[in-house]
């Protein structure tokens, strides 16, 4: 008997597509996961769920019917995923890590560039009939850039490997790594890394002692016109005294795809801020990975499911339904 995957209805597009691509391994039900009541309805009969940014807390696990044995993350991150609750009810959690590495790093370098090259400034007056004074300020050239990695795992690594030979130096910290991308130099501290980076883009995952480590105190730390550019998790940035800082002038610029509240709320200091690039959340996005990262996923609940295998992706939690 085919296994019933339930699939939160807004996280892919391609329901029939999907469907008939698993048609043989599974039965896909796309359903509306958006509280616990709903998710005990939708899984009662199901052996696992996969969701993207939805929510599942202690709340929703316990939810689960008796036969849901793993959750299939749609991502990269977790912290919208309570993992201490699965680990407890003896459900899995998979990720995907990999899907959307590539993207991920061009979206942040591309948004590094636009500010640098003062591109927003440049298509507002053209819009405007070339009228007035163009002020694009100092402008570094690209080649003399010193860009900070803050985190160099796979999408950190991605964009190191686009911006060498682009920039003059790339220089990264994290502690975490044993070896660093050939051409990146280590800084020893977050400190050391924003106090000589023209350019700071952040590739951390969002944990307790991640959340707020761009605060006010690092902010001012960074060199006086420097770049900040987020592609990871808005919660790494502390938004107001980002905002403070870009109306200032002390911060240049900032290019951000991901926010503390998303979607952005309209009273959001970021939205009145100068030289911003603000995207929503769709940095990992392509025709091709958009594919790698439904599929993937649901390849691997029901892999979990069948065999106790991860064919794509991580295995964070392990189950033991």
């Amino acid at each position: 008997m085919k296994p019933v995957i339930v699939v939160a209805e807004s996280a892919f597009s391609d329901h029939e597509a999907l469907q008939a691509h698993f048609a043989d391994l599974a039965e896909l039900r796309f359903c509306d996961v958006s509280t616990p009541e709903a998710v005990a309805g939708a899984t009662a009969d199901a052996s696992g769920i996969v969701v993207a940014l939805h929510p599942l807390r202690r709340p929703y696990i316990e939810a689960f019917g008796p036969g849901v044995k793993v959750i299939g993350r749609a991502g990269v991150g977790l912290d919208s995923i309570d993992l201490e609750a699965a680990e407890s009810l003896g459900v899995a959690v998979v990720n995907e890590p990999a899907y959307g590495a590539f993207e991920v790093a061009s979206h942040g370098v591309a948004m590094m560039l636009s500010l640098q090259r003062n591109l927003p400034v440049a298509d507002r007056y053209v819009r405007a009939g070339w009228s007035g004074k163009l002020t694009l300020g100092q402008v570094k050239p690209v080649d003399e850039l010193t860009v900070g990695l803050v985190g160099c795992g796979r999408i950190g690594s991605a964009a190191a490997g686009m911006l060498r030979g682009l920039v003059e130096r790339v220089v990264a910290y994290d502690p975490v790594a044993v070896t660093l991308p050939s051409g990146v130099d280590r800084a020893d501290s977050l400190e050391e890394l924003l106090a000589q980076s023209d350019v700071v883009s952040l590739h951390l995952p969002l944990t307790e002692e991640t959340r707020g480590v761009i605060n006010a105190e690092r902010l001012a730390s960074m060199r006086p016109g420097a770049l900040l550019i987020n592609v990871s998790r808005g919660p790494l940035i502390d938004e107001p005294a980002l905002a403070d800082a870009l109306r200032s002038g002390h911060i240049g610029g900032a290019g951000l795809d991901v926010f503390t509240t998303e979607p952005l709320p309209a009273d959001s200091p970021l939205l009145g801020a100068p030289n911003t690039i603000l995207s929503p959340h769709i940095a990992a996005y392509s025709e091709r990975s958009a594919w790698r990262l439904a599929s993937w996923t649901i390849e691997d609940t029901i892999a979990w499911i069948v065999s106790r295998e991860v064919r794509n992706g991580n295995l964070v939690v392990a189950g033991s339904r």
